[in-house]
């Protein structure tokens, strides 16, 4: 179970849990702004209950370990478990250690700040294995099984919470907060796809000069000319790969 745990994946996973918790407590937190996923329950609690967001974190991602370890398995639940531990333990860590930025009460800057420090510190959870538990299992599940973005399905996710959030929030709040949870999910995805994602397209045919004339000429991309044998008929026969975008 331990044999393909790397202690690389592990201290990139707690580095990331430690930005996030750093930027809920110092940005949300600090500013009555709200979050997605379970995260934004545990702030939900906090408010209503009272309830610290590190005890509340552990306790509502227990059953969801389990989730995890059907469906990922024990490497990436081992990951999950790490992350989740890390998260609470920054979350009570920056809670009672004070550290204050003056934004001169710019909630617009809140956000940036708030989704920044949320993409970069999941982004590299996601990166290295892990989940910070609650929703980010359903968006690694997501994307492990069906190529979803884990930053789409994260934002979709946040949406509902935060229109729960309205419970306690105004809808100014909860803008910024969407502001927040929109970057943040972007900023996901850079720190998992990278800046440039480029698709290509296969085409075989037995026109692949004119083709490759057209591709070359009036879209202006590159061609790679590929040599093969069909299975069946046994005929040498060529194909086009270009990049569309």
């Amino acid at each position: 179970m331990w044999q393909d745990v790397r202690v690389k994946n592990i201290v990139f996973i707690l580095l990331g849990t430690t930005i996030y918790g750093f930027g809920l407590v110092n940005f949300n937190i600090a500013n009555n702004l709200g979050e997605g996923g379970l995260t934004g329950i545990t702030l939900l609690l906090l408010h209503f209950t009272g309830i610290d967001p590190a005890y509340s974190n552990l306790i509502l991602n227990i059953p969801l370990f389990f989730i995890g370890w059907r469906i990922l398995g024990n490497r990436a639940l081992i990951y999950t478990i790490i992350g989740t531990i890390g998260l609470s333990l920054s979350l009570w860590i920056f809670q009672r250690v004070p550290y204050q930025l003056d934004l001169h009460e710019d909630l617009l800057l809140v956000a940036l700040f708030a989704g920044g420090f949320t993409g970069i510190g999941l982004g590299f959870v996601f990166r290295y294995g892990g989940t910070t538990g609650g929703s980010d299992i359903i968006a690694q599940v997501l994307h492990r099984k069906k190529g979803v973005s884990m930053g789409r399905t994260l934002f979709a996710v946040d949406a509902i919470v935060l229109t729960l959030s309205l419970s306690y929030l105004d809808v100014r709040q909860v803008m910024y907060t969407l502001v927040a949870v929109f970057i943040g999910a972007r900023v996901v995805d850079f720190m998992q796809e990278g800046a440039y994602a480029a698709r290509g397209a296969l085409i075989i045919s037995a026109h692949n000069d004119k083709i490759t004339e057209n591709v070359m000429l009036a879209m202006n991309r590159g061609v790679t000319i590929l040599e093969g044998r069909g299975g069946f008929s046994k005929k040498r026969t060529r194909c086009a790969v270009y990049r569309c975008c």
